[in-house]
């Protein structure tokens, strides 16, 4: 999946308060590292996340190898409305 850099951000941004704890409860991994998924670059306490990202317009492009996170964000602010 290709999402910009912004886009990625807005939507991180969106999530209600707890979101991120959620999120990586449910997959299992560490908020850290679904931080990093979102823009974070604190790779000391998190794992580097399967995403590439590319200079651009919009902050450049970001390739999301592993969607899970993503859609997961999504379906929160799904709920949320």
């Amino acid at each position: 999946m290709n999402i910009t850099y912004n886009e990625l951000r807005q939507i991180k941004h969106r999530l209600p308060t707890g979101s991120i704890a959620r999120i990586a409860k449910e997959l299992n991994m560490d908020e850290q590292t679904v931080r990093n998924y979102f823009g974070a670059q604190k790779y000391t306490d998190g794992e580097v996340v399967n995403i590439h990202r590319q200079p651009g317009p919009a902050g450049g492009i970001v390739h999301l190898e592993d969607e899970r996170i993503i859609n997961l964000a999504m379906e929160i602010l799904n709920q949320q409305n």
